[in-house]
C-alpha cells in the first residue's frame, strides 16, 4: 500500500518487513504465505479467538502468581487478552485454519498480536515486541501443544451451549406443534405402505422426543470434554513449567472461562497426543445431524403435493419454487437441513481420520479437526433456529389429507386378536380386491357385531392403546 511504512523483524530463517499498522509478527505473515488454503482465518472463528486469549490470561494469571512474569508485564497482558475477549482486534487473526505445525502458527498469531497490543499499552508503537515478547512473555510455561487442543474444547463447551439453546427451542415448537395436533388423526406408514393410525400429534411427538435425547446428550458433554493439558508443554511431561503452575492454571483457567467442571488430565501424555474427545463430541453433532435429517424428510414426505402426495401438513411458503412452474412451491427450509445433515456427516468423517492420524507423542492434525468441528457446529447453530422460525412453528394440517386414515385397510390390524391374522388377512385382501370397507365385510360375514366392531375400528382409540385394552376386556367379560 502506497505510504505504508514497515519495520523489521527476523527470525531463525530470516528478516521480513512488518506493516507498522498491524499487529501481528514475523510468523503470523509466514503463516500467511505459506497457507493459503481454505481462505477461512481464524477471524472467522471468534469463539476460538476468545477461548485462546482466556487461555493466555490464566497462564498470564499463574506466572503472575509464581513471580516469573513481570507484574508490568503481566497487567499488559492480562488487559490485552481482555480485549481480545471482549472482542476486539478480530481482524488481526489472519492465518488459515488448515495449517501445518499442529496449530503453532494459530498460537503465534495470538502470541504476536497479544504482545505488540501490550507493548503498546505500555506506552510502546503498536508493532513493537519488545519489551513484552510473544515467546519469552506470553507463551512463558506454554507450548501449541497444550494451549491450542484446551482452547479447542473450551470454544466446543461455548459453542455447544448456544447450540443447545437452539436445540431446546426446536423440541419446544415441536412439543407445542404437538399439543396442537394431538387429535389430529392419520394414516401411519411403515416401510412407505399403509399402516395403523396415529395422531398427527404422536408424529411430532416422536420427533420431540428424538431432539430430547441429543439435547441430554448435548448437555452432558462437558463431562467428556472438561479435561485439559494446561502445563503439558511440549509432549505432557511438563518441561520449562514451575510444578505449582498446573494448579495454579487451572485455578485461573475455571475463574476466567466460568466453566467450573475444567480439570488437569490424569495423564499429560495421553491427553496431549489423542484427540478422541474431540471425535466423541464430533459424533454428538452427527447424531443431531442424522436426528434432524430423518425429521426434514418426514417433513418433506407429510407434505407432498399438493395433489399428487400426502399432503397430510402445509408447511408455511417461504419464496416461489420454480423457475418455469408458475405456482409451485418447495419445501427448500427441509432441504437446506437435510444439506446440513450431510455437511455435518462429512466433517465428522475427517475429524475421525484427522484423529487417528496422530503419531507417537502428538496430533499434528488438530487445526483440520478445530476447522471441521467448528463448521459442523456452525451450519447446525445457524440452520436449527430457521427450522424452528421457517418452518415448525408455521405448520398447518391438511384435514382432506389426513381423512385417508378412515379408508385404510390398515385399520384391519386391531381385529387381529378379535378374528383371528388369518380371517383379518381375508377380510383385507377383499376390501383391496373390492374397494369395499373393512367393516362393511366384517359385518356382511358376521364375524362381530357392529357396537363392537365401531368401538375396535375407531381409529382414535388404536392410537390409545391403554383404552383399547380396557374395553376389550370388558368385552369379553360381556360376552362371557
Amino acid at each position: 500500500m502506497s505510504g505504508e511504512e514497515f519495520r523489521e523483524e527476523s527470525d531463525l530463517l530470516g528478516s521480513r518487513m512488518i506493516p507498522k499498522s498491524a499487529y501481528l509478527g514475523i510468523q503470523t505473515l509466514r503463516a500467511q504465505e505459506n497457507f493459503t488454503v481454505s481462505h477461512v482465518n481464524l477471524s472467522k472463528y471468534p469463539s476460538l479467538i476468545q477461548s485462546m486469549a482466556m487461555v493466555k490470561k490464566a497462564c498470564a494469571l499463574a506466572n503472575l502468581d509464581l513471580g516469573h512474569l513481570n507484574p508490568e508485564y503481566a497487567a499488559s497482558i492480562i488487559q490485552a487478552c481482555d480485549e481480545i475477549i471482549a472482542g476486539e482486534l478480530q481482524d488481526q487473526f489472519v492465518v488459515d485454519m488448515i495449517q501445518g505445525g499442529a496449530g503453532t502458527s494459530t498460537n503465534m498469531c495470538i502470541n504476536e498480536v497479544i504482545a505488540s497490543r501490550a507493548n503498546e499499552i505500555l506506552g510502546e508503537e503498536r508493532n513493537s515486541m519488545a519489551p513484552i515478547s510473544a515467546n519469552d512473555d506470553v507463551n512463558k510455561s506454554q507450548s501449541t501443544n497444550d494451549v491450542y487442543p484446551t482452547a479447542i474444547k473450551i470454544a466446543t463447551i461455548f459453542g455447544l451451549r448456544e447450540l443447545a439453546t437452539a436445540l431446546s427451542n426446536l423440541v419446544d415448537a415441536l412439543d407445542e406443534k404437538a399439543e396442537e395436533f394431538k387429535d389430529l388423526l392419520k394414516l401411519g406408514r411403515t416401510e412407505m405402505q399403509d399402516a395403523v393410525p396415529i395422531t398427527l400429534g404422536q408424529e411430532f411427538r416422536a420427533w420431540s422426543g428424538a431432539l430430547k435425547r441429543d439435547l441430554n446428550r448435548v448437555t452432558a458433554i462437558k463431562e467428556v470434554l472438561k479435561s485439559h493439558n494446561i502445563g503439558a508443554t511440549a509432549i505432557g511431561t511438563s518441561l520449562n513449567a514451575d510444578p505449582e503452575y498446573i494448579e495454579l492454571a487451572e485455578k485461573h483457567l475455571i475463574e476466567v472461562t466460568g466453566i467450573t467442571e475444567l480439570v488437569t488430565a490424569e495423564n499429560l501424555i495421553d491427553d496431549t497426543q489423542n484427540s478422541d474427545e474431540f471425535v466423541h463430541a464430533s459424533g454428538l453433532l452427527r447424531v443431531i445431524a442424522t436426528n434432524l435429517s430423518k425429521i426434514s424428510g418426514d417433513l418433506i414426505l407429510l407434505s407432498s403435493g399438493p395433489i399428487g402426495g400426502f399432503h397430510e401438513i402445509t408447511l408455511p411458503p417461504v419464496q416461489p419454487g420454480s423457475s418455469i412452474m408458475p405456482g409451485k412451491v418447495n419445501p427448500v427450509i427441509p432441504e437446506m437441513v437435510t444439506q446440513v445433515a450431510f455437511q455435518v456427516m462429512g466433517h465428522d468423517l475427517v475429524i475421525t481420520l484427522a484423529s487417528q492420524a496422530g503419531q507417537l507423542e502428538l496430533n499434528a492434525f488438530e487445526p483440520v479437526i478445530a476447522y471441521n468441528f467448528f463448521q459442523a457446529l456452525k451450519v447446525l447453530k445457524n440452520a436449527i433456529p430457521i427450522l424452528t422460525e421457517k418452518c415448525i412453528k408455521g405448520i398447518e394440517p391438511n384435514h382432506a389429507g389426513l381423512d385417508i386414515v378412515h379408508r385404510s385397510v390398515g385399520l384391519v390390524t386391531a381385529l387381529n386378536p378379535i378374528i383371528g391374522y388369518k380371517a383379518a388377512t381375508r377380510v383385507a385382501k377383499q376390501a383391496l380386491d373390492t374397494g369395499r370397507s373393512i367393516r362393511e365385510i366384517v359385518l356382511e360375514e358376521g364375524l362381530m357385531d357392529e357396537d363392537w366392531l365401531d368401538l375396535v375400528l375407531s381409529p382414535k382409540r388404536m392410537t390409545q392403546p391403554g383404552l383399547l385394552r380396557h374395553n376389550h376386556s370388558k368385552k369379553s367379560e360381556e360376552k362371557e
